[in-house]
């Protein structure tokens, strides 16, 4: 195979772009004692896109650490810089000089737009301005080797080792910013909470399964990544699976059209924590229920805990297996409701309060009373963070309203659905004849399904009054307005009616694709 060696002047450049990214993503102690110290010294390009980089230390123990600890994020960087995948090799022997502090920060600055996008090369700034670093540390010879006490100082240790949890998170698939303390708790989503804490506590022995349920935005994603970042600070050991349903069900049909079915049962199989999002989507796919079975039932024998998230109770899954459904229901099951006004303007300062955002309350009741799902507050706050930190616009009522405007513009529905097909899913979700929904029946159950598919047809389909009326045994126009005005009213107050109209909404969207 042949090998080209990097010539040096390149691996400088190289290691000073990489430097200058990994500054930024590491704190400044775990930075300065591990990448300043530790320089890459040899780089070596190979057939079919991989390359071997070679990073020098002054000790064994400086390598051994930094291999244990900083492995993928310097990969990662290599990997992006190079566009090559990265082999590394961690020595003992005679380092490079190294560019001082001052130096990575003034690279840092030149390529920051290198920084957003990836794609963009450095230019000749970052090559004359690295150059001059070298020079200048030359002549002053201002690195200098860590001192032993600050190696093992407390904040040291702390600071390396969250960098390593949120290593192992993003490897993970999870969202590092996904925690207990980035969770903002209301009576709606209270005991969700408390027994996703508890869970993660005591893995296998609280509460498993553990079964999440709501609609869009409610939470149920956040609350499974807190659950996973929490255990990973307690065991960084700990084998955690995350994927979605739809992930699952594409490697087990994958795994079987290439009869390669025990590398994916070794997988989900032999994990400390299994996280499952949207779990609903197996329903219906019976080799996927099947497999799923086994492997539920292989790891509640090994006392592993299971977590699963979905937008409906097991009760409402229609095509689930019978024997599934049991022992999801075996765990713990829990409802989290859509959230009040409150609890998404605490949501939207907390994640605020992440992004380096300082919104006033006022803004924040404005935002709120016009976003209607937790999931679109943070395209909100994205927006106003690119107005305020790229135009430099101050946070005011008149920018909340311009982004306002833009971000949730009046529009009709995009369901593709017949009328039948709404009557229809709605008497399915209620587990109501259509005959009964159409008919002349006013018991009470029957009455708020129907007043429901009124207000859908109206709301999703733009269906005149008149013409809803007909589906309904002739009801005349007065009776179907009072019907979309009175679930316009308890969408307000009602969390039921929130929560199945949700339900809804999703299975319409879903048909309509």
């Amino acid at each position: 195979m042949q090998v080209i060696e990097v010539q040096e002047n390149q691996i400088k450049e190289i290691w000073a772009r990489a430097c200058a990214q990994l500054e930024i993503q590491l704190s400044s102690a775990v930075f300065n004692t591990w990448i300043a110290a530790n320089p890459l010294t040899k780089l070596e390009y190979g057939e079919e896109n991989t390359c071997l980089a070679t990073i020098s230390s002054p000790t064994a123990f400086h390598s051994t650490n930094l291999k244990k600890n900083l492995h993928i994020p310097i990969k990662q960087v290599l990997d992006k810089i190079t566009g090559k995948n990265c082999d590394i090799q961690y020595i003992v022997g005679s380092t490079s000089p190294n560019i001082p502090q001052q130096g990575f920060s003034t690279i840092r600055s030149s390529i920051q737009p290198e920084l957003q996008q990836t794609e963009l090369s450095v230019n000749q700034t970052v090559n004359s301005v690295f150059n001059q670093s070298f020079s200048t540390d030359k002549q002053t010879n201002s690195t200098q080797s860590p001192r032993v006490e600050d190696l093992f100082s407390q904040n040291n240790l702390i600071s390396a080792s969250e960098d390593r949890v949120q290593a192992i998170s993003k490897r993970i698939g999870l969202r590092t910013d996904f925690t207990f303390q980035t969770y903002a708790v209301s009576p709606t989503n209270e005991m969700a909470h408390a027994a996703a804490r508890a869970v993660s506590d005591r893995p296998g022995v609280a509460y498993n399964p553990l079964f999440l349920y709501g609609g869009v935005g409610v939470g149920k994603t956040h609350l499974m990544h807190a659950i996973g970042n929490n255990i990973l600070r307690s065991n960084q050991d700990a084998k955690i699976l995350y994927c979605t349903g739809e992930e699952f069900t594409n490697e087990i049909v994958q795994a079987i059209q290439r009869k390669q079915t025990g590398g994916f049962k070794s997988k989900y199989r032999n994990t400390n924590v299994l996280l499952i999002d949207d779990i609903q989507f197996i329903a219906g796919k019976e080799a996927v229920q099947e497999e799923f079975f086994h492997t539920f039932n292989a790891l509640t024998q090994m006392q592993s805990q299971i977590v699963l998230t979905s937008d409906r109770p097991p009760r409402d899954m229609t095509l689930l297996v019978d024997r599934l459904r049991s022992r999801f229901e075996a765990g713990l099951m829990i409802d989290i409701g859509q959230p009040s006004d409150e609890l998404r303007a605490a949501i939207l300062l907390v994640k605020a309060r992440a992004a380096n955002l300082l919104i006033p309350t006022d803004l924040a009741r404005i935002i709120v009373s016009k976003v209607d799902s937790a999931r679109k507050i943070e395209g909100v706050i994205k927006s106003i963070r690119s107005e305020v930190e790229l135009k430099g616009k101050p946070i005011s009522p008149e920018l909340i309203a311009q982004i306002l405007a833009s971000e949730t513009p009046e529009k009709k529905s995009l369901l593709r659905v017949s009328p039948s097909d709404v009557i229809k899913t709605v008497a399915d979700h209620y587990k109501l004849k259509q005959t009964a929904l159409k008919g002349q029946r006013r018991v009470k159950s029957l009455v708020i399904a129907r007043h429901i598919a009124m207000f859908l047809l109206k709301n999703e389909l733009d269906l005149p009054l008149v013409e809803i009326g007909r589906w309904f045994s002739g009801r005349d126009h007065t009776s179907v307005l009072h019907a979309v005005k009175k679930i316009e009213k308890d969408l307000a107050t009602d969390e039921i009616i929130r929560r199945d109209i949700a339900n809804i909404r999703l299975t319409l969207t879903a048909a309509s694709k």
